[in-house]
Protein backbone atom coordinates (compact mmCIF):
# COMPACT_ATOMS: atom_id res chain seq x y z
CA UNK A 1 0.00 0.00 0.00
CA UNK A 2 1.29 3.55 -1.01
CA UNK A 3 0.59 6.82 -0.31
CA UNK A 4 -0.73 8.55 -3.75
CA UNK A 5 -2.08 11.83 -2.90
CA UNK A 6 -2.75 14.24 0.10
CA UNK A 7 -4.28 17.53 0.13
CA UNK A 8 -6.00 20.31 2.61
CA UNK A 9 -10.11 21.35 3.73
CA UNK A 10 -10.02 24.61 4.91
CA UNK A 11 -13.59 25.07 6.01
CA UNK A 12 -16.16 26.63 8.57
CA UNK A 13 -17.73 29.99 8.55
CA UNK A 14 -16.48 32.66 11.05
CA UNK A 15 -12.95 30.82 11.35
CA UNK A 16 -10.85 28.15 9.77
CA UNK A 17 -10.54 24.64 10.69
CA UNK A 18 -8.06 22.61 8.74
CA UNK A 19 -8.07 19.12 8.36
CA UNK A 20 -5.51 16.89 6.38
CA UNK A 21 -6.92 13.78 4.02
CA UNK A 22 -4.31 11.37 2.89
CA UNK A 23 -5.35 8.69 0.55
CA UNK A 24 -3.82 5.50 -0.69
CA UNK A 25 -3.71 3.03 -3.79
CA UNK A 26 -6.05 0.93 -2.12
CA UNK A 27 -8.93 3.61 -1.78
CA UNK A 28 -8.44 3.86 1.84
CA UNK A 29 -8.36 7.86 3.37
CA UNK A 30 -7.20 8.75 6.93
CA UNK A 31 -8.15 12.14 8.55
CA UNK A 32 -6.17 14.45 10.75
CA UNK A 33 -7.10 17.80 11.81
CA UNK A 34 -3.83 20.68 11.71
CA UNK A 35 -5.74 23.57 13.09
CA UNK A 36 -3.52 25.78 14.84
CA UNK A 37 -5.84 28.38 16.26
CA UNK A 38 -5.20 31.86 14.74
CA UNK A 39 -2.52 30.70 12.48
CA UNK A 40 -4.42 27.87 10.51
CA UNK A 41 -3.09 28.96 6.99
CA UNK A 42 0.40 29.15 8.01
CA UNK A 43 -0.18 25.02 8.73
CA UNK A 44 -1.66 24.57 5.06
CA UNK A 45 1.41 26.34 4.03
CA UNK A 46 3.47 23.90 5.44
CA UNK A 47 1.52 21.06 4.59
CA UNK A 48 1.37 21.89 1.06
CA UNK A 49 5.02 22.94 0.72
CA UNK A 50 7.02 20.82 2.79
CA UNK A 51 4.96 17.94 3.96
CA UNK A 52 3.01 16.53 1.29
CA UNK A 53 5.26 16.23 -1.00
CA UNK A 54 7.66 14.05 1.43
CA UNK A 55 4.97 11.66 1.98
CA UNK A 56 3.52 10.78 -1.18
CA UNK A 57 4.66 7.07 -2.39
CA UNK A 58 5.38 5.84 1.08
CA UNK A 59 3.65 3.40 3.12
CA UNK A 60 0.98 4.27 5.06
CA UNK A 61 1.71 1.95 8.11
CA UNK A 62 5.39 2.70 8.43
CA UNK A 63 3.39 5.66 10.86
CA UNK A 64 6.86 5.92 13.35
CA UNK A 65 9.31 5.72 10.42
CA UNK A 66 7.01 8.67 8.87
CA UNK A 67 7.05 10.80 11.68
CA UNK A 68 10.88 10.11 12.71
CA UNK A 69 11.62 11.55 8.80
CA UNK A 70 9.52 14.60 9.01
CA UNK A 71 10.47 15.72 12.24
CA UNK A 72 14.43 14.78 12.27
CA UNK A 73 14.86 15.12 8.35
CA UNK A 74 14.06 19.15 8.13
CA UNK A 75 16.90 21.43 8.97
CA UNK A 76 14.32 23.68 11.44
CA UNK A 77 12.54 21.45 14.18
CA UNK A 78 9.51 22.38 16.70
CA UNK A 79 7.40 24.77 16.72
CA UNK A 80 3.77 25.16 16.79
CA UNK A 81 3.48 24.99 13.03
CA UNK A 82 5.69 22.25 12.08
CA UNK A 83 4.41 20.35 15.24
CA UNK A 84 0.67 20.81 13.96
CA UNK A 85 1.16 20.01 10.49
CA UNK A 86 3.05 16.55 12.04
CA UNK A 87 0.38 15.68 14.10
CA UNK A 88 -2.13 15.79 11.59
CA UNK A 89 -0.60 13.34 8.93
CA UNK A 90 0.56 10.63 12.69
CA UNK A 91 -3.49 10.93 12.77
CA UNK A 92 -4.93 10.03 9.48
CA UNK A 93 -1.90 7.42 9.07
CA UNK A 94 -3.68 5.89 12.54
CA UNK A 95 -6.80 6.72 11.17
CA UNK A 96 -5.57 4.01 7.64
CA UNK A 97 -4.10 1.62 10.00
CA UNK A 98 -7.19 0.88 11.72
CA UNK A 99 -9.59 0.92 8.90
CA UNK A 100 -7.66 -1.44 6.86
CA UNK A 101 -7.40 -3.59 10.26
CA UNK A 102 -11.08 -3.15 10.76
CA UNK A 103 -11.29 -1.88 13.97
CA UNK A 104 -11.61 1.45 16.02
CA UNK A 105 -8.07 3.00 16.42
CA UNK A 106 -8.58 2.73 20.12
CA UNK A 107 -8.34 -0.87 20.21
CA UNK A 108 -5.11 -0.70 18.56
CA UNK A 109 -3.51 1.26 21.02
CA UNK A 110 -4.68 -1.13 23.72
CA UNK A 111 -8.41 -0.97 24.11
CA UNK A 112 -10.42 0.96 26.47
CA UNK A 113 -9.40 1.65 29.99
CA UNK A 114 -11.83 4.15 31.35
CA UNK A 115 -15.76 3.93 30.15
CA UNK A 116 -15.81 7.68 29.88
CA UNK A 117 -13.90 10.51 29.33
CA UNK A 118 -14.06 13.74 31.99
CA UNK A 119 -14.22 17.24 30.21
CA UNK A 120 -14.75 20.56 31.42
CA UNK A 121 -16.53 23.60 30.00
CA UNK A 122 -15.21 27.07 30.03
CA UNK A 123 -17.39 28.95 32.47
CA UNK A 124 -16.28 32.77 32.05
CA UNK A 125 -17.82 36.28 33.25
CA UNK A 126 -17.29 39.74 32.82
CA UNK A 127 -17.21 39.96 36.43
CA UNK A 128 -17.15 37.46 39.74
CA UNK A 129 -21.12 37.31 39.75
CA UNK A 130 -21.26 36.46 36.01
CA UNK A 131 -18.45 34.03 36.11
CA UNK A 132 -20.05 32.05 39.04
CA UNK A 133 -23.37 32.16 37.21
CA UNK A 134 -21.53 30.51 34.18
CA UNK A 135 -20.68 28.16 36.31
CA UNK A 136 -24.20 27.32 37.51
CA UNK A 137 -25.18 26.66 33.68
CA UNK A 138 -22.58 24.49 33.31
CA UNK A 139 -23.93 21.93 36.12
CA UNK A 140 -27.31 22.50 34.24
CA UNK A 141 -25.39 20.94 31.08
CA UNK A 142 -24.20 18.36 32.55
CA UNK A 143 -20.74 18.87 33.43
CA UNK A 144 -18.47 17.84 36.18
CA UNK A 145 -15.96 20.22 35.68
CA UNK A 146 -15.78 23.70 34.76
CA UNK A 147 -12.94 26.27 34.10
CA UNK A 148 -13.53 29.43 35.60
CA UNK A 149 -11.84 32.79 34.34
CA UNK A 150 -13.37 36.46 35.06
CA UNK A 151 -13.18 40.22 34.28
CA UNK A 152 -10.54 41.97 37.11
CA UNK A 153 -11.77 45.09 38.70
CA UNK A 154 -9.73 47.59 37.65
CA UNK A 155 -8.83 45.68 34.15
CA UNK A 156 -11.16 46.32 31.11
CA UNK A 157 -9.92 43.11 29.66
CA UNK A 158 -9.09 39.83 30.91
CA UNK A 159 -7.31 36.36 29.42
CA UNK A 160 -9.97 33.72 29.16
CA UNK A 161 -13.52 36.10 28.90
CA UNK A 162 -15.31 35.38 26.20
CA UNK A 163 -17.49 37.61 23.86
CA UNK A 164 -20.30 35.07 23.86
CA UNK A 165 -22.35 33.47 27.25
CA UNK A 166 -20.57 30.01 25.65
CA UNK A 167 -17.99 30.05 22.99
CA UNK A 168 -14.53 30.77 23.66
CA UNK A 169 -11.49 31.08 21.64
CA UNK A 170 -8.07 31.75 22.97
CA UNK A 171 -6.28 32.51 19.56
CA UNK A 172 -8.68 34.35 17.96
CA UNK A 173 -7.96 35.42 14.62
CA UNK A 174 -6.49 38.31 12.92
CA UNK A 175 -4.36 40.99 14.72
CA UNK A 176 -3.30 40.37 18.33
CA UNK A 177 -5.82 42.23 21.11
CA UNK A 178 -3.58 45.00 23.23
CA UNK A 179 -4.54 44.23 26.75
CA UNK A 180 -3.54 46.10 30.11
CA UNK A 181 -2.68 43.63 32.69
CA UNK A 182 -1.72 44.48 36.80
CA UNK A 183 -0.59 41.65 38.52
CA UNK A 184 -1.75 43.27 41.45
CA UNK A 185 -4.94 43.57 40.98
CA UNK A 186 -5.27 40.07 39.20
CA UNK A 187 -3.59 37.93 42.67
CA UNK A 188 -5.90 39.87 44.98
CA UNK A 189 -9.33 38.75 42.75
CA UNK A 190 -8.80 35.28 41.93
CA UNK A 191 -9.26 33.91 45.26
CA UNK A 192 -11.98 36.06 45.96
CA UNK A 193 -13.50 34.47 42.71
CA UNK A 194 -13.13 30.86 43.76
CA UNK A 195 -14.40 31.45 46.77
CA UNK A 196 -17.75 33.17 45.39
CA UNK A 197 -17.99 29.77 43.35
CA UNK A 198 -17.35 27.46 46.51
CA UNK A 199 -19.79 29.42 48.23
CA UNK A 200 -22.56 28.65 45.85
CA UNK A 201 -21.85 25.66 44.12
CA UNK A 202 -20.32 23.93 46.67
CA UNK A 203 -17.45 21.11 46.60
CA UNK A 204 -18.61 18.04 44.70
CA UNK A 205 -16.93 19.13 41.57
CA UNK A 206 -13.84 20.11 39.72
CA UNK A 207 -13.14 23.75 39.38
CA UNK A 208 -9.83 24.42 36.86
CA UNK A 209 -7.79 28.14 36.21
CA UNK A 210 -5.70 29.37 33.43
CA UNK A 211 -3.16 31.64 34.43
CA UNK A 212 -2.06 31.67 31.65
CA UNK A 213 2.09 32.31 31.79
CA UNK A 214 1.17 35.91 32.94
CA UNK A 215 2.94 34.92 36.48
CA UNK A 216 6.61 35.29 37.69
CA UNK A 217 7.69 32.10 39.80
CA UNK A 218 7.36 33.31 43.64
CA UNK A 219 3.69 35.36 42.25
CA UNK A 220 3.05 31.84 40.74
CA UNK A 221 3.49 30.08 43.98
CA UNK A 222 1.24 32.76 46.28
CA UNK A 223 -2.00 32.56 43.59
CA UNK A 224 -1.30 28.75 44.16
CA UNK A 225 -1.18 28.70 48.03
CA UNK A 226 -3.96 31.02 48.29
CA UNK A 227 -5.88 28.71 46.25
CA UNK A 228 -5.64 25.88 48.28
CA UNK A 229 -8.58 25.65 50.14
CA UNK A 230 -10.58 25.91 47.05
CA UNK A 231 -9.35 22.30 45.71
CA UNK A 232 -8.72 22.85 42.17
CA UNK A 233 -8.13 20.15 39.95
CA UNK A 234 -5.46 22.17 38.41
CA UNK A 235 -4.20 25.68 37.96
CA UNK A 236 -2.79 26.04 34.27
CA UNK A 237 0.29 27.34 33.01
CA UNK A 238 1.30 29.54 35.34
CA UNK A 239 4.69 29.97 34.06
CA UNK A 240 6.20 29.28 30.72
CA UNK A 241 6.85 25.73 30.62
CA UNK A 242 10.28 25.70 29.42
CA UNK A 243 11.54 27.39 32.35
CA UNK A 244 12.11 24.66 34.51
CA UNK A 245 13.13 25.85 37.38
CA UNK A 246 10.35 27.99 37.97
CA UNK A 247 8.13 24.93 37.98
CA UNK A 248 10.39 23.18 40.52
CA UNK A 249 10.06 27.15 42.69
CA UNK A 250 6.23 26.85 42.65
CA UNK A 251 5.70 23.27 43.33
CA UNK A 252 7.90 23.66 46.68
CA UNK A 253 5.37 26.88 47.87
CA UNK A 254 2.23 24.97 47.10
CA UNK A 255 0.16 22.09 46.53
CA UNK A 256 -2.21 23.12 44.11
CA UNK A 257 -1.83 20.98 41.49
CA UNK A 258 -0.17 22.27 38.30
CA UNK A 259 -0.83 21.62 34.62
CA UNK A 260 1.19 22.59 31.76
CA UNK A 261 1.30 22.14 27.64
CA UNK A 262 -1.11 23.61 26.56
CA UNK A 263 0.87 25.70 23.76
CA UNK A 264 4.62 23.42 24.33
CA UNK A 265 5.26 21.71 21.04
CA UNK A 266 8.24 19.14 22.33
CA UNK A 267 8.37 15.67 20.73
CA UNK A 268 9.30 15.06 24.10
CA UNK A 269 8.29 16.00 27.62
CA UNK A 270 10.66 18.59 28.64
CA UNK A 271 11.97 17.74 32.07
CA UNK A 272 10.01 20.30 34.19
CA UNK A 273 6.95 17.72 33.61
CA UNK A 274 8.82 14.80 35.31
CA UNK A 275 8.54 16.07 39.08
CA UNK A 276 6.93 19.87 38.69
CA UNK A 277 3.77 19.07 37.27
CA UNK A 278 0.71 16.74 38.36
CA UNK A 279 -1.59 17.38 34.95
CA UNK A 280 -0.60 17.56 31.50
CA UNK A 281 -3.09 19.11 29.01
CA UNK A 282 -1.18 18.94 25.62
CA UNK A 283 -2.91 19.95 22.33
CA UNK A 284 -2.51 18.07 19.17
CA UNK A 285 0.76 19.12 18.35
CA UNK A 286 2.80 16.47 19.20
CA UNK A 287 2.57 12.49 19.81
CA UNK A 288 0.58 12.06 22.96
CA UNK A 289 1.03 8.45 23.09
CA UNK A 290 4.28 9.38 23.98
CA UNK A 291 3.75 12.13 26.22
CA UNK A 292 1.33 9.84 28.37
CA UNK A 293 3.00 6.90 28.91
CA UNK A 294 6.38 9.42 30.45
CA UNK A 295 3.04 10.91 32.44
CA UNK A 296 2.10 7.86 34.38
CA UNK A 297 5.76 6.98 34.95
CA UNK A 298 5.94 10.11 36.78
CA UNK A 299 2.57 9.70 38.10
CA UNK A 300 1.67 12.93 36.43
CA UNK A 301 -2.16 12.84 34.68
Amino acid sequence: MKIVQAYCIVTCPGRNFVTLKIITDAGVYGIGDATLNGREKSVVAYLEDHVIPCIIGRDPHQIEDIWQYLYKGAYWRRGPVTMSAIAAVDTALWDIKAKVAGLPLYQLLGGKSRSAVMVYGHANGNDLAEAVDAVGRYFELGYRAVRAQAGVPGLVTAYGVAKGKLFYEPATKGQPEDQVWSTEKYIDFVPKLFEAIRDKHGFDFHLLHDVHHRLTPIEAARVGKSLEPYRLFWMEDPTPAENQEALRLIRSHTTTPIAIGGIQHYPRLPRPHRKSAHRLCPHHRGPHRRHFALAEDRRAR
